[in-house]
């Protein structure tokens, strides 16, 4: 059976994807793969996703060049969620400009921002 045959895709032919920095361990953001972008995602060392919101492969870094080096791909024990484990190349893997996309905390009820824009969107999405 073809590898990409043994990954449990939803009705939309997509699995999430959880992206951890290599080196820290921290999770830098959950995104979405189908199989084309699975299978680009091995064949070029770089994370290619599916992006829900334009219906299209991204590849990541392709605007801003903060483009994720893989060093490792995993499939849970269900074979539905896929780990990648990346070198984050220019620091930055939020469109938001911050280092994650987990950058809000729940404090007392509110979400608060507790990591800071470490280049402003304007300056990385012209």
């Amino acid at each position: 059976m073809d590898w990409l045959d043994q990954v449990k895709w939803d009705d939309n032919g997509l699995a999430p994807v959880i992206t951890q920095e290599h080196a820290s361990k921290q999770v830098l953001t959950l995104a979405w793969m189908n199989r084309e972008a699975l299978r680009l995602t091995l064949e070029t060392g770089h994370a290619v996703y599916w992006s829900r919101s334009r219906q299209k492969i991204w590849h990541k870094g392709e605007q801003s060049g903060n483009q994720q080096l893989v060093k490792s791909i995993r499939l849970d024990c269900d074979y539905d969620a896929i780990l990648i484990e990346v070198e984050q190349m220019g620091g930055i893997a939020c469109h938001t400009g911050r280092h994650h996309c987990f950058y809000k905390k729940l404090v007392d009820g509110q979400w608060q921002r507790i990591e800071p824009v470490l280049k402003d969107p304007k300056e990385i999405y012209k």
